[in-house]
């Protein structure tokens, strides 16, 4: 394939320049850290204390914390490092010119419409729980079908009108929130530590579940699948943000702090909240929001709005992503009407309270992208630590892993188990490891089968230097 017939989004491709790049406490850490402390990851993790206990639910975080930096980040912040391109153009040499426009080009865009119905979903939960607006409880994670369903028509307005405000501002005004949501994250952060200290004295009469053959396994099984979940795509958009870090320790110093650290410090202060809560039946339900009023039901409700001002930043963010991916990879529509449309979708998830249940979401996104992960880390390192550059056409080996992967992934979506009307693999098993060691595997084999495409030349000036 000649340079001239490169798709679009990798001949208009430029490189972020050395001189331009920043200190990991700058870019890497601090962005990873708002993401972190947003609510949406947090919420409901203490769902895998109805399995077992606080020990084992807070040694599955740190095993998955660990996985998330060194498994769905660091190879990809390297690859930033190493050429200065963001992820859909690193893409392109897993799964080809033309096979990157949809993984992870506008797969990405699309994932993001899913987070922003989280977003938007989340936000009006809090924002009418912190006025005293009794909302309907999201579905029950582990059984959806008891859940109870619909909500009040003052909730579906206030996220339509939530929605498309922050939609826009993700659209026109990003610029503006970025200048505030470094602050944002530290709100959480202070919310989550007066609501621990409240619940710490009661921990202690946290009932652990009775115990099974494998309760403290599953525990720690279900909260590696939530972290990684939760993680996946934000991992793989490691490398825009190592195209920002100045060598490989920026990369792996602002993982440890951004991503392991700042996992274990949200979901540790979640998991005492949650387990505090219970001790003493504040709560009818495993989540942190649900689990406030352990400090008083005054303050709860001032910590709700103060979330909710917190979900802010992850709105805009998420909607400036969606009109980003996919403008890139659909030039021929405009940003503006990209960014509304996804927005819409998220919209109506949100409305109809489908984006609610977070552990089926979280398991969805994992096994959309840790397939993707798996393969690209593969590629990497049969490529000799290094970007070998974009692949001509659509990779078979890419494409293959990621059919695979994704199969392995959902095989214990709640979604799935519903409709087959049984468990394949049961729901604590981290599915969304597996689909990236899975895809990691059927890549490998493939290339060495000889199924690999060959390596195409970028546009003269748009070349990387390889460190």
């Amino acid at each position: 394939m000649a340079n001239g017939t490169l798709p679009p989004y990798l001949a208009s491709a430029r490189p972020n320049p050395p001189e331009a790049r920043v200190p990991w406490y700058i870019s890497t850490a601090p962005a990873y850290f708002g993401i972190f402390m947003w609510i949406a990851f947090y919420d409901q993790l203490g769902v895998s204390l109805s399995i077992g206990g606080l020990d084992a639910a807070l040694g599955g975080l740190i095993v998955g914390a660990v996985l998330c930096h060194y498994l769905f980040h660091y190879v990809f912040g390297l690859l930033g490092m190493q050429t200065g391109y963001p992820l859909y153009v690193v893409g392109s040499s897993t799964f080809g010119t033309k096979g990157g426009l949809l993984f992870p080009g506008i797969f990405m865009g699309i994932l993001q419409i899913g987070w922003y119905s989280v977003a938007t979903y989340y936000a009006t939960k809090l924002l009418l729980g912190g006025l005293g607006v009794s909302t309907v409880h999201m579905r029950t994670m582990l059984d959806p079908t008891e859940a109870e369903r619909g909500f009040s028509l003052l909730f579906i307005l206030v996220a339509i009108a939530w929605g498309y405000i922050f939609a826009l501002f993700g659209a026109f005004g990003i610029k503006y929130v970025a200048k505030i949501s470094s602050y944002l994250p530290w709100v959480a952060v202070a919310m989550l530590l007066i609501a621990a200290i409240g619940a710490l004295p009661h921990i202690g009469q946290f009932e652990v579940p009775t115990a099974t053959g494998i309760g403290a396994l599953a525990t720690a099984c279900l909260m590696i699948q939530m972290v990684v979940g939760f993680f996946a795509t934000a991992g793989a958009a490691g490398a825009d943000f190592g195209s920002n870090s100045r060598n490989a320790d920026d990369v792996n110093v602002g993982g440890l702090t951004g991503v392991t650290l700042s996992a274990i410090v949200a979901g540790g202060l979640a998991l005492i909240i949650v387990a505090g809560a219970q001790g003493v039946r504040v709560s009818d339900d495993f989540s942190v929001a649900g689990s406030l009023g352990v400090v008083s039901p005054g303050l709860a409700q001032i910590m709700l709005l103060l979330l909710a001002i917190g979900s802010m930043a992850p709105a805009c963010f998420c909607s400036s992503i969606i009109g980003n991916s996919l403008s890139t990879m659909i030039p021929s529509v405009g940003r503006v009407p990209l960014t509304l449309a996804g927005a819409t979708i998220g919209i109506l998830l949100a409305a109809t309270g489908a984006a609610g249940n977070l552990v089926a979401f979280f398991g969805l996104i994992g096994a959309s992208f840790g397939p993707i992960c798996g393969a690209m880390v593969a590629d990497y390192l049969l490529s000799g630590r290094r970007w070998a550059g974009p692949r001509a056409g659509v990779s078979i080996p890419g494409y293959a892993a990621w059919v695979v992967g994704f199969l392995v992934g959902i095989s214990n979506n709640p979604a799935v188990s519903g409709w087959l009307g049984r468990e394949l693999v049961a729901h604590w098993h981290p599915t969304a490891v597996y689909s990236f060691i899975v895809a990691f595997v059927v890549y490998a084999v493939l290339v060495k089968g000889g199924l690999q495409p060959q390596p195409v030349q970028m546009p003269a000036g748009t070349a990387a230097a390889q460190r």
